[in-house]
């Protein structure tokens, strides 16, 4: 396993952010780490990323202790934080190979050349920082994460202030990153989560409330089924609400409808003779998936 949490609390005095919290990730996984503000996300990670200890029980990334073995531990992680730490005034291209010595890493100019490829900042190499935008400056932090080719990566919040261009092509990036390595990533943009991880998982007032394969985690929750029907003309919500059982009916625009019903219960038949009866015609149904934004407010309240 490239991560693996064993029973991990951490206290800030009485307060408990985390409790007994136990995930293991391998490689190729990309992870979203989902949860409301002060649900213990940033904590975890920096117990990860050895930045804190945690009070209680153990942690190992690529196969080290994150207490008995700390430096080992940064060796084998790639950490972009949400506040990307950067030195504004060096150019690009110094800023990496400083990065990159500082890794001991061999063959520096050509480790640079391939992370200035990979991450896209090649026409922009040779600027200072500074005069980057907010996207680029998000691709230096990712290839200074990635610089000494780490198993394990962890970024929080890696799209945060982009423009909607450089978050699908930050996506990309990531999703290419993640097919050789263990990524897990701290959001709150759930279609982020969506586009990307392969694996969700949810904490919420220090506790693991969900930790299952992003498909399957949106349809093992779903308590409703909601078929969104076109008719032919506006129709009587309450009426048709009580004719089929209906749970909730929403007006969408002009003669579009969402109507909820419990999960597991068919009314596209109902709907239909309900509508002959009423002298109408069924445009058009279909099933509308649960996203994941609405599973997480499901658990997370």
């Amino acid at each position: 396993m490239s991560i693996k949490v064993e029973d991990i609390s951490k206290l800030y005095g009485d307060q408990e952010a985390l409790s007994h919290v136990n995930i293991e990730a391998g490689k190729g996984e990309i992870i979203g780490f989902l949860g409301p503000n002060g649900a213990g996300k940033s904590t975890l990670m920096k117990i990860l990323t050895c930045y804190i200890t945690a009070s209680s029980g153990q942690a190992w990334v690529a196969g080290f202790n994150v207490n008995d073995n700390p430096l080992e531990v940064k060796k084998k992680i790639g950490y972009l934080p949400e506040h990307n730490p950067l030195y504004t005034e060096m150019y690009v291209h110094e800023f990496l190979i400083f990065i990159a010595k500082i890794y001991n890493v061999k063959n520096v100019k050509q480790r640079v050349s391939e992370m200035i490829d990979l991450v896209g900042l090649t026409i922009e190499q040779n600027k200072k920082i500074e005069e980057l935008s907010k996207g680029y400056r998000q691709r230096v932090g990712l290839a200074a994460a990635m610089i000494h080719d780490p198993e394990v990566l962890i970024l929080d919040e890696p799209t945060t202030g982009l423009d909607p261009n450089q978050i699908v092509e930050i996506r990309e990036l990531i999703s290419k990153i993640g097919k050789d390595k263990t990524v897990m990533l701290s959001t709150h943009i759930m279609q982020e989560v969506e586009a990307m991880c392969s694996r969700v998982i949810i904490i919420d007032k220090g506790k693991i409330i969900a930790d299952q394969p992003t498909e399957m985690l949106k349809h093992s929750l779903s308590e409703a089924t909601v078929l969104e029907v076109e008719f032919e003309k506006e129709i009587k919500v309450d009426i048709l609400r009580k004719a089929i059982d209906a749970s909730k009916i929403e007006p969408v625009r002009d003669t579009i409808y969402r109507i909820h019903c419990h999960s597991g219960k068919e009314l596209r038949a109902a709907i239909f003779a309900w509508a002959v009866k009423k002298n109408t015609a069924v445009l058009s149904q279909k099933e509308i998936e649960q996203s994941l934004e609405e599973v997480f407010k499901q658990l997370t309240g």
